[in-house]
C-alpha cells in the first residue's frame, strides 16, 4: 500500500479508502444487499491486512448500523491512531427545523449520535453528506467549528456539492476563522468526469483533497456488462437512475478498460482505479466481497502509460448531472428562479 496525505490535513491516508455503505443491517435501510456483521469484520480485516488505513462510513448507511459494525471491527483490528476513519452527517430534518433546532445544534447532535455508533470519542474527518439548502451555509461552518474546537471531530469534508459551494463556505470560514473543507467525496470515475469542469481545477489549485465515490460505477467499470451480476447490481435502484445502462460511449470505455485489463494479466477493477488514482487522492472504494478490496489495493502498484491512459479518457462524451447532483441542480434552478428580479 502506499499513502498519501489527505489535502491540506495532517491525515496520513491509503490510497485506496474502503467505502463502507455495503455494511450494516439491511433491515434498517434502504438497501437489502448489505452485508451481515460477521461478513462486513472479514472485509474490514482483509483491509487493514492489506494496508488500507482509511475508511469511510455515514449515520445515513442502515440506520447507523454501519457506523455501529466499523466502528467495532476498527476497535478490535487496530489501534485508534492507526486508522483515519470518516463519517458523514445529513442535512436537518423538516420536524428539526419546525422545532426551532438550528443548524449548529443539529450538527452537534449528529456527531453525537455517530460518536456513540462508532465508540469512539473522535473521527477523524467529518463529512457535510450533502447540501442543506434550508441552513444558512455560516450556521453549517460555525457548527462544524464547533465540533472541531471540541475535539469530537480532527477535520472536516464536504460531499455532493458544486465547485462554487465549497468555495463559498470556505471563503466564509477564512473570513471567520472558521476550519475549512479539506475534502471533497464527489462522483467521478472514467465514464462520468463531470468533476473536471470545475471542481478538479478548484481543489487542485486549493490542495483539497478528491476522494470520489462511485470510483468503479456501481461496478459497471469492473467486469463486462452481463458478467458476474451481483445481488446489488441486480437491486440498486440508485445506480441505475446514476448510469445509462445503454450507454453506447460508456461502453467503448469500458471495452477499452477490459482490453488493457487483458493486456497487463490484471483485473478491469485494476485498471479503472489506477486511472483514477492518476487523478485523486484517495477513491472511495466499496466492499461487499474479499476480492474486492484485494483488487482496489493491487490496482495502486499498477502503472499505466500516458499513452494508455489517453486511450481511456479519448471516447467520454459530457455526461448530465444524476443522482444527488441532480437534485441540487433542481434546487439551484429553483431558487434562481425566484430570487430573480421582477421584468419590467
Amino acid at each position: 500500500m502506499k499513502y498519501t496525505n489527505l489535502g491540506n490535513s495532517k491525515l496520513n491516508v491509503s490510497r485506496i479508502c474502503m467505502g463502507c455503505m455495503g455494511f450494516g443491517d439491511a433491515a434498517k435501510g434502504q438497501h437489502s444487499w448489505t452485508l451481515d456483521e460477521e461478513h462486513s469484520r472479514e472485509i474490514i480485516k482483509r483491509g487493514l491486512d492489506l494496508g488500507v488505513n482509511f475508511y469511510d462510513t455515514a449515520i445515513a448507511y442502515q440506520g447507523g448500523s454501519s457506523e455501529q459494525y466499523v466502528g467495532r471491527a476498527l476497535r478490535d483490528f487496530a489501534k485508534r491512531e492507526d486508522v483515519v476513519l470518516a463519517t458523514k452527517f445529513l442535512p436537518r430534518t423538516p420536524e428539526e427545523i419546525e422545532k426551532g433546532i438550528t443548524g449548529q445544534q443539529h450538527i452537534e447532535n449528529m456527531i453525537d449520535a455517530s460518536l456513540k455508533n462508532l465508540g469512539m470519542d473522535y473521527v477523524d474527518l467529518y463529512i457535510y453528506h450533502m447540501w442543506d439548502w434550508n441552513t444558512d451555509v455560516y450556521d453549517i461552518m460555525d457548527g462544524l467549528d464547533r465540533i472541531v474546537k471540541a475535539g469530537k471531530t480532527r477535520y472536516i469534508g464536504i460531499s455532493n456539492c458544486f465547485a462554487w459551494q465549497i468555495a463559498k463556505a470556505n471563503a466564509l470560514a477564512e473570513k471567520e476563522g472558521f476550519a475549512k473543507f479539506v475534502s471533497i467525496q464527489g462522483h467521478y470515475n472514467l465514464i462520468f468526469r463531470e468533476e473536471e469542469r470545475e471542481m478538479v481545477p478548484y481543489c487542485e489549485e486549493e490542495n483539497i483533497a478528491l476522494t470520489p465515490y462511485s470510483a468503479l460505477a456501481s461496478g459497471r467499470l469492473s467486469r463486462r456488462p452481463g458478467e458476474g451480476d451481483t445481488r446489488r447490481a441486480a437491486e440498486d435502484t440508485y445506480a441505475k437512475f446514476k448510469y445509462d445502462a445503454s450507454s453506447a460511449q460508456d461502453a467503448v470505455i469500458i471495452d477499452r478498460v477490459a482490453e488493457l485489463a487483458e493486456k497487463h494479466n490484471v483485473t478491469m477493477t485494476e485498471v479503472s482505479l489506477a486511472w483514477l488514482l492518476t487523478k485523486v487522492t484517495s477513491p472511495v472504494v466499496g466492499a461487499t466481497k474479499l476480492h474486492h478490496i484485494e483488487g482496489a489495493v493491487k490496482a495502486v502498484d499498477l502503472e499505466l502509460t500516458d499513452e494508455e491512459l489517453r486511450y481511456l479518457e479519448e471516447p467520454y462524451v459530457p455526461h448530465s448531472l444524476a443522482g444527488v447532483m441532480a437534485q441540487n441542480k433542481r434546487i439551484n434552478n429553483a431558487i434562481a428562479v425566484l430570487s430573480a428580479p421582477p421584468s419590467v
